[in-house]
């Protein structure tokens, strides 16, 4: 297991390093193949270590003295979150070998070596953040994502692009600094920097620790209050801001945060309601936000923001005793990278196809290309939670879960019925717009749309059918227990 967990990464960075040093005609090739052989090896390990009893194995790797610096931690949660980051790394590299070309209607642009190393290496970063099992670990990992994030959002090189590039790489550094307290708490008390730690504190030490890597997840994951990078982080090519906002960023701060819990045993409930009551306010903060939106990919933008929120909900619930509430959190990460990918993905084909992605000038898509209004619906439907798609199973648990912990905490219940009211609002105004968009008589721009590639069209099937089966996977790889 240890050998195919250091397999990923490394195919990840070698081939970052052999798409950038190789021409641009066959950077596009490199990257996808080495995504693949990636992708085989996360495959390769969820199989063995599946087999093995799904038994949770850490490895020091890098010690100073006896001061473990850098290690990997392989459990359920790391092979699982590793499936989507690499899986949906793997179909970004497919999808960009297309997306980026002359016959693009809105950037035609016929791709560099550059984005395709960056995208490669922006894989490899968050597959070791994954596995890393030390806060330095993290921390080396949560600021490669972000140097990476950096060079692919600047990546069209004008005005817009690298000033938001530059906001990103600031406002996630600036969230940085909260790893830099908790390693360094952890360190003053314990004399290590291994996540393991942070169960033997003591309740004032391990409240500061959780505290700091909180604000650093706010930090990466875009909530309140540093938000504000993410929805001009929608000037990068349409591929990195689906991979970007799916399965890679803006989910390590999640991440990191359910490691800490994990890790800790014990929380101090204030962490609980700090997580939850800030939860809370920015999902109504991203609702409210994305309501005005007419651009397509700055309406995703907000409601990732949202869907953050109810992992974060749903992860500070499981600090008042609901298991349920942390496997809904930890399935929603999983879930949402299929569902927010799609949606991405289709609103990059219809500006590839149309020459925009401005909502009002999108109508009739299903006419026009059934594939793609089909998948506008799919992805609707799931990020807003209805059932049979995966969103729906996630939201579920983390509302059971929710409450079940109300049970024993009263003042929870309003956070909780909140976070159900803005379920439903957002799938009330998902629904607008899929009868806005997809129904009807095409509009000139989409009647007059271009055929879509075949490479798109695989990658939009295989993401529609994990919105339909990923939830029983994570759901069944979990084991998820009652409240």
């Amino acid at each position: 297991m240890l050998n195919l967990a250091y397999a990923i990464v490394l195919i990840l960075f070698a081939g970052a390093a052999v798409a950038g040093l190789s021409a641009r005609a066959a950077a596009k090739w490199f990257a996808q193949l080495f995504a693949l052989a990636a992708f085989a090896a996360t495959v390769a390990l969820a199989y063995v270590f599946a087999a093995a009893g799904k038994l949770a194995l850490t490895v020091d790797l890098v010690s100073i003295g006896k001061v473990a610096v850098l290690g990997i931690v392989i459990d359920k949660i790391s092979v699982l979150i590793a499936l989507a980051v690499v899986g949906v790394g793997l179909l970004i590299c497919i999808y960009s070998a297309v997306y980026l070309s002359e016959d693009n209607r809105e950037h035609p642009d016929p791709g560099r070596r550059s984005y395709f190393a960056w995208l490669l290496a922006f894989i490899g970063s968050m597959a070791g953040l994954v596995f890393a099992s030390t806060l330095v670990g993290q921390l080396l990992f949560f600021e490669m994502t972000g140097v990476c994030s950096w060079a692919l959002i600047a990546y069209y090189q004008d005005a817009a692009s690298t000033r938001a590039a530059a906001k990103a790489l600031l406002l996630t550094h600036v969230g940085s600094l909260g790893l830099y307290v908790a390693a360094a708490a952890l360190f003053a008390a314990t004399g290590t920097f291994a996540l393991s730690a942070i169960g033997s504190l003591g309740t004032a030490t391990k409240t500061i620790v959780l505290m700091a890597i909180l604000f650093a997840a706010w930090g990466k994951s875009a909530q309140l209050p540093l938000q504000m990078w993410l929805p001009d982080a929608m000037v990068a090519p349409t591929p990195i801001s689906a991979y970007l906002h799916a399965a890679a960023m803006v989910k390590v701060g999640v991440y990191i945060f359910a490691r800490g819990l994990l890790a800790a045993g014990s929380v101090p409930e204030s962490v609980g309601w700090v997580g939850a009551v800030m939860a809370v306010v920015t999902m109504i903060y991203g609702f409210v936000m994305y309501l005005p939106q007419k651009d397509l990919k700055r309406l995703l933008a907000y409601s990732t923001i949202t869907q953050l929120s109810y992992v974060f909900l749903g992860l500070s619930l499981s600090v008042f005793g609901s298991r349920l509430a942390f496997d809904g959190a930890i399935a929603h990460i999983f879930n949402h990278a299929f569902a927010k990918s799609l949606f991405f993905l289709v609103a990059g084909a219809l500006a590839y196809t149309t020459g925009t992605r401005m909502l009002p000038k999108l109508r009739g898509i299903l006419t026009r290309s059934p594939l793609l209004g089909i998948s506008f619906c799919v992805a609707a439907l799931a990020v807003a939670g209805v059932p049979p798609f995966n969103g729906f199973f996630s939201k579920f648990a983390i509302f059971s879960g929710g409450f079940a912990a109300a049970q024993n905490h009263v003042l929870l219940l309003p956070l909780v019925i909140i976070a159900m009211f803005e379920s439903v609002g957002s799938f009330a105004w998902f629904l607008h717009w899929v009868g806005s968009a997809v129904l009807g008589k095409p509009s000139p721009e989409v009647a007059d749309a271009a055929p879509v590639p075949a490479s798109i069209r695989a990658v939009l099937v295989v993401l529609v059918l994990m919105t339909l089966c990923s939830g029983e996977i994570g759901a069944s790889w979990l084991g998820w227990n009652s409240p």
